[in-house]
């Protein structure tokens, strides 16, 4: 179903924690965002698309201290990075927001306010188990002993054991408020594997507990002061999440794009940190009356030629390399095309190669590439007119200008870009059968009509394709969409319709080839 027009979207990405450089991770959850902000401006709606960096805590405090570096310099030297990935990557954010800006503690603190207003926090004393890398807290219950003696969190991170003053955030008093939320709001965790872990969590007895929701200056400096106690800091997971608020303007609740954009549609982060979005973070906007997103979407992780990412094994992969290696918009479409809905996927320079040259290269570029040649060279470098139609030619016009449209609509809503590329592709499929079938360069000799008519309805798949396609690979589509003479202000979804095809008559340029091949041998050398 298409979208309202001009009905909001507002979809965010986790922000990035600021201790390490970006990698293929990082790249996979902003390109798929930026394909969900890109479609839904397409489809008509007005988009906001949140992204930034996550800059407080005791992890950024120790790499820092490390580095010889301060915490704020260290931050700022690893926003920029992110920075320069999204722009790396054709990222179409509509704000960048850093947990280290004015707006961002004035947004955090006024939270903080309304939590402790409604009698939500309490000043106790900390006295468990704490992954600094997860910046998390965990039980006993949740943890294991390695043969070195360490307790190992569910992730695979070490906690170790802490004990200091601490604020308190009631937690505990909002089971069956999340469980409510979560059986009226079905959709709310997305995907069902994601909810299912979340809810067996939150209905096991003793399942919730009050959370630690600051960290004593004595430990940890580097945050955003307590309101009214300046020997605390705010616990950086209450800090980092309030940026999804603080963007459309809390804690002016008045403001008209807070009034506009929130809820939030989408917050799209990774599975590792589902807890903190779908039972802390409604938690907290429960108890400060705000409203609470509709979606929580948790994808999976890329492994890299079957193994997990680590620095130690060496096969973390940079999205400058990434794209140096295979192009922005193959890297973009093989990440979307070859990672399933909300599942792990796997990244390995062969699939890689092979995917991007079957779809890309051999498919959808070098169906275009014939196509405009042919008119180019037989057309008088001019879109033929066609004359009657056949009922092939109907079924492929209907399939690209109708039922591609139906079928991405559906998928792209969902988060299920590799279905929806698959139809895209499979359309491109068929006019390559097609072209084959109908043979055009034999019919310049015999009917010159039926050519003009092929011909035609070639390059009239090939406009909607291009159109459809925009999201995922956006500068290769900008380009095919130009030799096809297609004005910018005919490329949303809505002109996929038949009244708006090619104009017989239009001159195009001598065409030039969108998806180079990629050589297999060379790329891995």
């Amino acid at each position: 179903m298409a979208a309202k027009p001009g009905s909001k979207f507002y979809i965010t990405t986790a922000i990035a924690y600021v201790n390490g450089l970006p990698h293929l991770g990082h790249a996979y959850e902003a390109i798929l965002t930026d394909v969900m902000a890109r479609f839904q401006r397409l489809d008509g709606r007005d988009v906001m698309f949140l992204t930034g960096t996550d800059e407080h805590g005791e992890k950024v405090a120790k790499t820092a201290e490390k580095n010889n570096v301060a915490p704020k310099a260290f931050a700022d030297i690893n926003a920029a990075a992110f920075e320069q990935m999204d722009k790396t990557l054709n990222i179409s954010h509509d704000d960048f927001i850093r947990t280290t800006e004015p707006r961002h503690y004035a947004a955090s603190q006024a939270l903080w306010k309304k939590l402790q207003e409604r009698g939500d926090i309490y000043l106790g004393k900390y006295e468990g188990w704490y992954s600094v890398r997860e910046e998390g807290y965990f039980t006993e219950a949740e943890l294991t002993k390695n043969d070195k003696g360490q307790m190992i969190t569910p992730n695979g991170t070490e906690a170790e054991w802490v004990e200091e003053p601490s604020y308190f955030f009631k937690l505990s008093t909002y089971r069956d408020k999340l469980l409510d939320l979560y059986q009226k709001n079905p959709d709310f965790i997305q995907p069902a594997t994601r909810k299912n872990e979340i809810v067996s969590f939150v209905s096991q007895e003793g399942g919730l507990k009050d959370i630690s929701v600051s960290r004593h200056k004595k430990r940890l400096s580097w945050g955003i002061p307590v309101p009214g106690d300046e020997d605390h800091v705010m616990y950086v997971w209450l800090d980092a999440l309030t940026n999804y608020i603080t963007s459309p303007g809390y804690p002016d609740e008045k403001k008209d794009t807070f009034k506009k954009y929130w809820p939030a549609d989408y917050h799209v982060i990774g599975k590792d940190i589902i807890r903190f979005h779908a039972i802390y973070w409604p938690a907290f906007l429960m108890s400060a009356d705000i409203e609470l997103p509709k979606t929580i979407f948790a994808h999976g992780f890329i492994n890299v030629q079957g193994a997990k990412m680590s620095k130690s094994v060496g096969n973390v992969l940079s999205p400058d390399d990434l794209v140096r290696t295979y192009g922005l918009d193959q890297i973009r479409y093989f990440l979307m095309r070859e990672i399933p809905h909300g599942e792990d996927g796997n990244f390995s320079h062969e699939q890689a190669v092979q995917r991007i040259n079957a779809d890309l290269a051999n498919g959808l570029g070098n169906l275009a590439q014939r196509t405009l040649s042919q008119i180019y060279k037989n057309c008088d470098s001019k879109f033929p007119k066609p004359g009657a139609l056949t009922d092939e030619d109907k079924h492929l016009l209907d399939a690209a200008q109708t039922k591609m449209l139906e079928v991405v609509r559906v998928e792209f809503n969902k988060f299920k870009f590799n279905k929806g590329l698959e139809a895209i592709i499979s359309v491109a499929a068929k006019a390559d059968a097609y072209i084959d079938v109908q043979a055009p360069w034999k019919l310049k000799k015999e009917n010159v009509e039926r050519m003009n008519t092929v011909l035609y309805v070639l390059a009239e798949v090939i406009r909607c394709l291009g159109i459809i396609i925009q999201p995922v690979v956006p500068d290769s589509s900008a380009k095919l969409l130009d030799q096809l003479k297609v004005s910018a202000d005919e490329r949303a979804y809505t002109h996929l319709a038949p009244k708006y095809a090619l104009k017989p008559g239009a001159v195009i340029d001598q065409p030039i080839g969108v998806f180079p091949r990629l050589n297999l041998e060379e790329e891995a050398a």
